[in-house]
C-alpha cells in the first residue's frame, strides 16, 4: 500500500478529480470529516493534511509521496524530491497593492506576506530594497491600514484583491500542483511508486 499526503483545500478538490479521472477513487471521499481515505483495492491511502504540513509528512516517511501546491514546496526547505507539475489548483503568486502603484517607484518597500522565502528571494532580484511583514491571514488589510506599502500572496480569480480595492501590480510565479516523495520510498517502494507516477504523469505541465 502506498500512502499518499494530500494537502487539503484547493488542491484536495482538484486533485481527487485527477485522481478519479485515472481510475483512483476513494470510497469515503464524500465524508468531510474524514482525514484518511481507503482506495477500494487496497492500493492506495489518501491522509488530508493541511498544506504547509504535507511535505514534513514525505520528508518524515510517513507518507511515501504527496501532492501539494508549488507556493508550499517554494517556501519550505524540505529533503523531498519534486518530480512533475500537475494540472491542478493553478494560480500565481502575486505582487499587488494599491490602484496605480508600481514597484519601480519604490527605493525601499514595505512588503506583507507569508511567503516570505518567496518574497525575498523575489524582491532580491528585483534589487530594491525591502523590509518584510511576516502575516498569516487576510493580507489585504495591511496596504489599506497603512501597515504595508504593498502584499505579496496567491491569486486565483483577483475578486478578494477587488473587493478590497487592491489590484495586481506584477505576477511572480505561476503556480500549480506538485508530486513529491520521500527519497528512501523511491528506492525501497519503487515498483509501486512507480505505478502511480506513470498513471499520473500524463497530466504533468
Amino acid at each position: 500500500m502506498i500512502r499518499i499526503a494530500l494537502a487539503k483545500g484547493r488542491v484536495s478538490d482538484s486533485v481527487l478529480e485527477i485522481l478519479k479521472g485515472k481510475g483512483i477513487e476513494f470510497g469515503d471521499e464524500k465524508d468531510d470529516r474524514k482525514l484518511i481515505l481507503h482506495e477500494p483495492e487496497g492500493k492506495y491511502e489518501l491522509i488530508l493534511v493541511k498544506p504547509q504540513d504535507t511535505p514534513t509528512y514525505v520528508e518524515q516517511g510517513v507518507a511515501e509521496c504527496g501532492i501539494v501546491g508549488r507556493d508550499i514546496v517554494m517556501e519550505q526547505d524540505s529533503d523531498v524530491y519534486q518530480l512533475f507539475s500537475l494540472e491542478a489548483a493553478k494560480c500565481k503568486l502575486c505582487l499587488a497593492g494599491k490602484p496605480g502603484g508600481r514597484l519601480e517607484r519604490y527605493s525601499n518597500i514595505k512588503i506583507a506576506t507569508k511567503y516570505t522565502s518567496s518574497a525575498e528571494a523575489f524582491l532580491e532580484q528585483k534589487g530594491v530594497g525591502f523590509e518584510l511583514i511576516k502575516l498569516n491571514g487576510s493580507v489585504e488589510l495591511a496596504p489599506i491600514l497603512g501597515m504595508s506599502d504593498a502584499i505579496i500572496d496567491i491569486v486565483e480569480t483577483g475578486n478578494t484583491l477587488r473587493a478590497n480595492g487592491l489590484e495586481i501590480w506584477e505576477d511572480i510565479c505561476e503556480i500549480q500542483c506538485v508530486f513529491i516523495a520521500n527519497k528512501a520510498a523511491l528506492k525501497t517502494r519503487h515498483k509501486e511508486l512507480s505505478e502511480l507516477i506513470s498513471c499520473l504523469y500524463e497530466g504533468k505541465v
